[in-house]
């Protein structure tokens, strides 16, 4: 594992968090009468990212420190050509994901990411990936619709 990239990288995350941030903030508020706003949503990604490059650069650092105590890497550096054709489907599905959001509505295709990125996390739990990502696509559109005023598309209109 490369922990000078990693620390380099999560700089490079955190910068764009703030900027990110910083961004969301000029928004201005909802004009059609939507109690969340169309602020919410980046403000809090944009923390999120900030919190998780704040994470990856405490654990790299936690891990270059280790190794060299220990003297020796902690773990293995190579790449299996499983992990990486598990990567690219988790990605090709992402972009999917973006692709249809609005042409199928958010429930499905909230369940259909969620249910191919746990497949290929861990392949041999298909019930519980189908409940949780079930689970999941509601509890996400009941909260972010329901008690919180937005709007999702929810179902295929055609």
């Amino acid at each position: 594992m490369n922990h000078t990239f990693d620390k380099v990288f999560s700089i490079i995350l955190l910068t764009l968090s703030i900027l990110f941030v910083f961004q969301a903030t000029q928004i201005s508020d909802s004009a059609y009468g939507s109690t969340v706003g169309p602020k919410i949503f980046p403000l809090c990604l944009g923390i999120i990212l900030g919190l998780l490059s704040l994470q990856l650069f405490y654990e790299s650092w936690k891990n270059a420190v280790k190794e060299r105590i220990t003297g020796g890497p902690t773990t293995s550096s190579k790449i299996s050509s499983t992990e990486l054709k598990k990567f690219l489907i988790i990605l090709g599905s992402a972009l999917a994901y973006v692709f249809f959001l609005e042409k199928i509505g958010y429930m499905i295709t909230t369940f259909l990411f969620l249910c191919i990125s746990f497949q290929m996390m861990e392949r041999s739990k298909l019930i519980y990936s189908i409940i949780i990502a079930a689970g999941f696509s509601l509890g996400v559109y009941y909260v972010f619709t329901g008690l919180l005023g937005g709007s999702l598309p929810s179902f295929p209109t055609f």
